[in-house]
């Protein structure tokens, strides 16, 4: 009976061992990117981004829990220095998100903190071309990848987890953009 005891504990070490160390071998930023083709001029695509309430028509993140209360800062709702507060429970967390760079219709580029459910202080780009009739949208997010979050990485996915958002969110930016 100790034996199986003893073989198990090496065992569970092992696999610990295991995370540890891929973990360690993970980079230091992390990337998350999806794109999608919008059968509408890139101008339209863009104002749909750019305007933050119309961002949160079709934005995954906002979306995913109705009680999530959004405060938009004052000042403008669209362009640079547009921002908005977010408090939810669950998984919604809290956070911001700021446009710090909108150049139209090419690109936005936002600046997002979460502080709950787990801090995270990432860009996000959106890059915005045309080609013939249809606007190839593409969302990046960018950040810093700490060793902890690294650790749940080599069990969880992010990108399959983040993507999976991103894919759905440019599945809703496409039916609002070719209505």
């Amino acid at each position: 009976m100790t034996k199986i005891f003893v073989l198990i504990g090496v065992i569970l070490l092992g696999a610990i061992l295991f995370v540890l160390i891929k973990a360690a071998t993970l980079p230091n930023d992390f990337r998350v990117t999806r794109s999608i083709d919008i059968r509408a001029p890139r101008e339209k695509v863009f104002t749909l981004i750019n305007d933050l309430k119309v961002f949160n028509q079709w934005n995954p993140f906002a979306k995913q829990d109705p009680s999530t209360l959004i405060t938009y800062r004052s000042g403008a709702v669209s362009g640079n220095g547009a921002a908005f507060d977010w408090q939810g429970g669950g998984s919604a967390g809290s956070g911001s998100l700021a446009i710090v760079d909108a150049e139209s219709p090419a690109s936005i580029t936002m600046k997002l903190d979460i502080r709950k459910p787990m801090e995270g202080h990432n860009k996000v780009v959106f890059d915005l071309q045309s080609q013939a009739q249809t606007t190839t949208v593409t969302w990046t997010m960018t950040g810093p990848y700490p060793y902890i979050n690294r650790v749940f990485g080599t069990i969880f996915n992010m990108d399959k987890m983040i993507g999976g958002s991103f894919d759905k969110g440019l599945a809703d930016l496409k039916a609002l953009a070719e209505t």
